[in-house]
């Protein structure tokens, strides 16, 4: 498998454009089918060199859970500011997985006590499109942009990382899903626990696996994540995964006081 290194070259090309302060998004948890969606912001500093980017600044999905860990504050320092925000289970079914995306990443943005002029978003749609609530900036869609763009690199680390702690969690009040290790994906051992014990408090009932579940009369019809097959996770680095420091699961305030889900600052930099 071949491994992109993020470089610079958009986040550039729009300062050369006249937009001073750029930041990556990018979302986490859409194919999982427990825990919240949730979506970071990273905005890089002004005069910013590829040489200063930590190492293993890249796509999360390409690194263990270990090593997105390890680099973490790394990431976080790097950047001028950055924030995550989510939508928890409860908003993803009652507004589709389109509407809570983007209500996640308006919770990130008013997470990060500055607005970005322009927005560098993974994938081919602009996730913040909307005809009564338009993000004034420029928002440029780029595809697999967390591979290419080390702003969107930095949101999805800080994303996945933000997220797979809460997790971890929120593994402990409901051990048989094993959310420690899948993060709310349809790993096997999830998906036997759904047809033992059915869904939990934060699984999202209307996503279609629901339907499938046994006591509902009909049988799973093997629907995969949106993540590769890969449940959440990648591994083989060589990192060990250290214990989790429960104090720093949910670092900054709920700033819009949300009852399961918020957005996390960095203060650092501001």
């Amino acid at each position: 498998m071949t491994v992109c290194t993020p470089d610079l070259k958009e986040e550039r090309r729009l300062r050369s454009q006249g937009y001073e302060c750029v930041a990556g998004l990018d979302e986490v948890g859409r194919g999982a089918w427990a825990g919240p969606v949730t979506v970071g912001v990273a905005v890089v500093r002004p005069r910013v060199t590829r040489r200063s980017m930590p190492p293993w600044l890249r796509d999360s999905k390409m690194l263990s859970e270990a090593r997105r860990e390890e680099i973490f504050e790394a990431v976080g320092a790097w950047c001028q500011a950055w924030a995550v925000g989510h939508a928890s289970p409860a908003e993803c079914d009652e507004w589709g997985m389109t509407e809570a995306l983007r209500v996640a990443a308006r919770r990130a943005l008013a997470g990060l006590g500055q607005t970005p002029e322009a927005l560098l978003v993974d994938g081919p749609v602009n996730l913040l499109r909307h005809p009564d609530d338009p993000f004034a900036g420029e928002v440029r869609p780029i595809v697999d942009g967390d591979a290419k763009c080390a702003s969107v690199a930095a949101a999805s680390v800080l994303a996945k990382v933000v997220r797979d702690r809460l997790m971890r969690r929120d593994a402990d009040h409901y051990p048989v899903y094993d959310f420690e290790r899948n993060k709310g994906y349809p790993s096997p051992a999830h998906q036997t626990a759904l047809r033992g014990y059915g869904p939990s408090a934060i699984h999202r009932r209307s996503w279609a696996f629901v339907r499938d579940l046994p006591w509902c009369g009909q049988v799973w019809s093997g629907t995969r994540s949106d993540d590769r097959g890969h449940l959440g996770e990648m591994a083989g680095d060589g990192v060990t995964l250290a214990p989790v420091d429960e104090r720093g699961l949910v670092r900054g305030a709920d700033l819009l006081g949300l009852p399961a889900a918020g957005a996390e600052a960095a203060a650092r930099g501001r």
